[in-house]
């Protein structure tokens, strides 16, 4: 048993060293003064001041948060919404049928959603004489369709774990059904609302295939930008982007876990007090 826990133990070492070994070396020669990928010269943020004075990369950047904070505001609203109306559905077959419907944008590869979006953008700007058919608009557009799903997958459990009589018990206090929905349904929805805010942003931001396929003339996101420089030569100032880009992930990631532990420790104590009241 002890040789088993052992082993198991040194496969999880090797499966982790395997995943964050390369970005150990991305991060380690984000401060490298020289150019080289095999030796390190010395300790220096000469990438990192490059890359704040390189004025496009910034403008790629710029332009994927704003695309990113607009769809992650838009598809939160909209996925509560349907979340919402998904968990008011009476009927099993109708509702199972609304999951699956919302499922396929996550489950579809992403170049076929990029490309079937692509085609129905240039169709409906072809049908009202639209000069150019993709722009900031088409992007933002197919960027809340993937991102919806993730918001619906994760507000979703928190309505159907809610105890119904809580609503209910509003009204009787006096609430209307708007201001019950406000006081008593969000606030039990609230660790799902955030954990598919930040999933939605993150999701926006990495998203290169649909907005290569989406975007228009003038508007460059940073998965694109980057591309482009690829098939010249990748600066070691996209290392250092790459660098700060990962800490942001992870501070997002750490708070989405930690308000996810913070409602499955209220739920647990909900449980044990309806035990411990039944008795």
């Amino acid at each position: 048993m002890k040789k088993l826990s052992n082993l198991s133990k040194l496969y999880c070492v090797i499966v982790f060293a395997f995943l964050f070994a390369p970005i150990v070396v991305l991060i380690t020669f984000s401060f490298n003064d020289a150019k080289s990928l095999s030796v390190f010269s010395e300790f220096s943020f000469r990438w990192y001041k490059e890359l704040f004075n390189d004025k496009n990369t910034l403008n790629a950047v710029g332009n994927s948060l704003i695309l990113a904070f607009s769809s992650m505001v838009i598809s939160t609203i909209m996925g509560t919404a349907a979340a919402v109306g998904i968990n008011k559905v009476r009927s099993r077959w109708y509702r199972t049928a609304m999951k699956t419907v919302t499922d396929i944008p996550m489950t579809n590869p992403d170049i076929i959603t990029g490309i079937s979006l692509m085609l129905m953008f240039v169709f409906v700007g072809r049908l009202f004489g639209a000069t150019t058919s993709l722009s900031f608009w088409t992007m933002l557009i197919a960027h809340i369709t993937f991102c919806l799903p993730y918001v619906i997958l994760q507000v979703l459990p928190k309505l159907q774990q809610m105890d119904k009589s809580l609503h209910e018990a509003a009204m009787d206090l006096g609430c209307t059904p708007l201001r019950a929905f406000f006081k008593v349904e969000i606030p039990e929805m609230m660790p799902g609302i955030i954990t598919g805010a930040i999933m939605a942003f993150t999701l926006s931001m990495d998203d290169f295939v649909i907005s290569y396929f989406t975007s228009g003339n003038g508007f460059d996101t940073l998965p694109i930008r980057i591309y482009s420089m690829t098939k010249k030569t990748v600066t070691p100032k996209m290392y250092a982007l790459a660098t700060i880009i990962f800490f942001i992930t992870m501070g997002l990631l750490t708070i989405s876990n930690i308000i996810d532990n913070e409602d499955n420790r209220k739920l647990k104590e909900m449980k044990r007090n309806r035990k411990s009241g039944n008795r």
